[in-house]
């Protein structure tokens, strides 16, 4: 799906001709916020046409007709999508001024499809098919996209750690990016733990991949993990998380975890809360289940209440705020390259940007520092000068850094 390969040129969706909205159906939470874009953008934009695509347009695309969508493509015709969307009579020569200003940061899917049916998830139902892009074509489109000013690639997919294509694996196509393109830094979205080797590992002596693992766990608990269906014990985990701080020197540890899950006991919920709390993680994504129709989960007896799922929540977001300080509170006084993504308000001169091991930070700078990537002191934002407007947020202090830049 290359839109730039069809003439239609990116940009911000304020100016949008057309605007493509890709969804995911895997919570009752995601699809209500699909809905909730499309009605607002579609208020917002009442000339433009909005397509969307993706999981929810797959399973259940009347409701996002309903809402206001004009295109709704689901999974199985999502390649022929810009295609289809270049053909529609609308105006797009004044708007190729768009792009090339938001170049930091571009994401590149090189597989989809999962075929693992976990109880609670609905992926393989509108996802069924399991492919991988061509190592060919995956390099090829990173040399475009560091040819177009993006600093760093990210690869993307349902599953990447399964990645085959006419023989090569994950490692091999790794391995080819490095060899082959001139990217700036690589980063990679979740791996399983079983997935994760000592050869893989050994890649990240390379230091253009980010050292940032996101490795999916979703329960703390072993009897949860067999209810979900998920193919490894905490143990195993362990042994995955342990491998990558070993090989690894200050890589950043990140996971999912679904609280609520039906048959989750009270017990199994602290379980998983102190097992969280021994891995230190860096960051914690958590969601409250979701029944999803047509899972096995869905048949389950033993239902946690809604009261009970947000009271496992918030203690697990708690939780989720100390490690994220705990982990970038080990690199204040130390030097770090960050890719600089922002001014966070115009004319503020504050910017924001990552580490290569993901923390978030701010500096001040009197010059545009968007898309670059410098040497950056980490500072405890308790001894700097902070714009009220980030310190006065809660929620932008955990995990946060102040930076100063130095090289």
């Amino acid at each position: 799906m290359d839109f730039l390969a069809c003439g239609l040129a990116v940009g911000s969706s304020n100016i949008a001709d057309i605007i493509v909205i890709n969804t995911c159906s895997v919570t009752r939470a995601a699809d209500a916020k699909s809905r909730h874009l499309v009605r607002m953008l579609r208020a917002l934009n009442p000339g433009s046409t909005i397509a969307v695509t993706g999981c929810y347009a797959e399973r259940a695309g009347n409701d996002l007709i309903d809402c206001g969508a004009d295109v709704v493509c689901g999974n199985r015709d999502k390649a022929a999508l810009a295609e289809s969307l270049a053909a529609r009579p609308v105006q797009r020569s004044s708007r190729a001024a768009a792009r090339g200003s938001e170049r930091v940061r571009s994401f590149i899917k090189i597989q989809d499809g999962c075929d693992r049916f976990c109880s609670y998830c609905i992926v393989p139902l509108v996802r069924p098919l399991k492919y991988s892009v061509n190592a060919d074509t995956v390099v090829e489109v990173v040399r475009s996209r560091v040819a177009d000013g993006y600093k760093e690639i990210v690869l993307t997919g349902t599953e990447i750690g399964s990645y085959s294509s006419n023989g090569l694996h994950l490692i091999d196509l790794i391995r080819r990016i490095l060899r082959e393109t001139a990217v700036a830094r690589l980063h990679l979205t979740s791996l399983q733990p079983m997935e994760i080797t000592l050869e893989l590992l050994a890649l990240w002596q390379d230091k253009r991949l980010c050292r940032h693992f996101h490795i999916a766990l979703q329960s703390g608990s072993d009897k949860v993990l067999r209810l979900m269906g998920r193919r490894y014990s905490t143990d195993t985990f362990r042994q995955s998380a342990a491998m990558v701080r070993a090989s690894v020197p200050d890589a950043s540890v990140t996971t999912d975890i679904i609280v609520g899950f039906p048959g989750e006991s009270d017990e199994d919920f602290k379980t998983s809360l102190e097992f969280c709390r021994l891995m230190q993680f860096s960051a914690l994504h958590i969601f409250p289940y979701s029944s999803r129709p047509g899972t096995a989960a869905a048949h389950m007896s033993e239902r946690v209440n809604e009261h009970i799922k947000k009271q496992r929540s918030g203690i697990m977001l708690q939780l989720a705020a100390v490690s994220a300080d705990e982990f970038a509170g080990r690199f204040i006084g130390r030097t770090r390259e960050v890719l600089w993504e922002n001014e966070v308000r115009p004319g503020s001169q504050i910017f924001s940007g990552l580490t290569d091991n993901y923390i978030r930070v701010y500096t001040r700078s009197g010059s545009d520092i968007t898309n670059t990537i410098s040497g950056t002191r980490l500072l405890d934002r308790s001894g700097a000068s902070v714009p009220s407007f980030i310190s006065r947020s809660k929620k932008r202090r955990q995990g946060r850094l102040w930076g100063e830049v130095s090289i």
